[in-house]
């Protein structure tokens, strides 16, 4: 009987390592935002093999996660709201330092910034931060408005007039009101915070007065596409994927020139967080992931292919002196000053915003 099991037994050993080294970690991040070349680094140097999901938009994301047992042991959502929202629901799971050597290389300045929603930093490190501004085509611009028209401001968009005039080149918005609304509000002089009932009807009268000039209400990924190939003239978007759609546009050769700009009325101010959900099915290779990430030779990598500032400073004398010293990628102190970070609103208020947003849609 021994020597009939022998071999059953050695076949069940031979396959333990196999079985064991078959470990999976599974990422649900957004489009266009990391370099592939270090997933798959990260595979050779750990055996862990990587499943990556992508998503276009903040409501993507919670959609997902408020469903519960989502599968993913990496999400990156942003500080503010949806950050603030998954951690007061329990839905996060608190992070293990002694399994990130590497935290030690975060910006505690920026990481500061972030603790006032989450104390002590205990669950989400800054993985990448930006601010929300414009994409334009600065000589389509020119040509519409003329030689002095208001390229550092939010009135290039929100003002009708202009709109209007630009409409034939293409105006695009992102399809996020947690990312256009509070820049509404500013262009009004309002607080970008603000969750009254006058407002939502002040930054709604405003998204109408230009709606029949907008052509297209997308993800931010396809305006980066829309920005690069000059389908687009202004876009309201996310800096990094404006400067991705420079960085396309000049490899194209077409003569197509993008810019991105801060507004002079105060840019959002965002950072998107590395987090584990409190249900993910192999933490240790969460942790594994991130402290792998916070190393200065991958976050550069990572910010020379997405062109958006990282939060480990050593890791910008690494980053391509085109990249590192362009201001729309890593802002100076000054520019940095005039930026807002978007709270999370109330149930009530964000339940007003989210048919806010969808009036704005269907345009009526």
């Amino acid at each position: 009987m021994l020597r009939r099991l022998l071999p059953l037994l050695a076949l069940l050993l031979a396959a333990l390592p196999a079985a064991a080294q078959e470990r999976v970690l599974n990422v649900f991040n957004w489009s266009d935002y990391i370099d592939p070349y270090m997933v798959q680094r990260f595979t050779r140097e750990t055996g862990i093999r990587v499943r990556y999901d992508v998503f276009d938009s903040l409501e993507s994301l919670e959609g997902r996660l408020s469903a519960g047992r989502s599968g993913y042991d990496i999400i990156v959502p942003t500080s503010e709201p949806t950050f603030a929202r998954l951690l007061r629901a329990g839905a996060l799971r608190p992070l293990d330092r002694a399994a990130i050597p590497n935290w030690r290389n975060l910006d505690a300045t920026l990481m500061q910034r972030v603790a006032a929603i989450d104390p002590e930093n205990r669950h989400g490190a800054i993985y990448l931060w930006g601010t929300v501004g414009l994409g334009i085509r600065p000589d389509r611009v020119r040509a519409a408005l003329g030689a002095d028209a208001p390229l550092d401001s939010l009135g290039l968009l929100f003002n009708p007039e202009n709109a209007a005039r630009l409409a034939r080149c293409g105006i695009m918005v992102m399809d996020s009101p947690t990312d256009v609304l509070p820049s509404v509000l500013r262009w009004l002089g309002r607080d970008p915070n603000g969750h009254a009932a006058e407002d939502h009807r002040a930054a709604e009268a405003a998204l109408m007065a230009i709606r029949r000039h907008v052509r297209a209400i997308i993800a931010s990924s396809s305006i980066l596409d829309a920005l690069a190939t000059g389908e687009a003239c202004v876009a309201l978007t996310y800096s990094g994927d404006v400067i991705q759609a420079a960085a396309r546009a000049q490899e194209a050769g077409r003569g197509v020139e993008v810019r991105y700009v801060m507004p002079r009325e105060g840019a959002q101010l965002w950072f998107d967080m590395l987090a584990i959900p409190a249900d993910a099915p192999n933490p240790e290779a969460a942790h594994a992931f991130i402290d792998f990430l916070l190393r200065p030779e991958v976050m550069a990598a990572i910010t020379n292919h997405v062109r958006y500032p990282n939060a480990v400073p050593a890791s910008r004398p690494l980053v391509e002196e085109a990249v590192r010293n362009d201001p729309a990628v890593f802002p100076s102190a000054e520019m940095l000053a005039g930026t807002f970070v978007a709270g999370t609103p109330p149930r009530e208020a964000e339940r007003e915003r989210t048919r806010l947003w969808a009036r704005f849609k269907r345009g009526r």
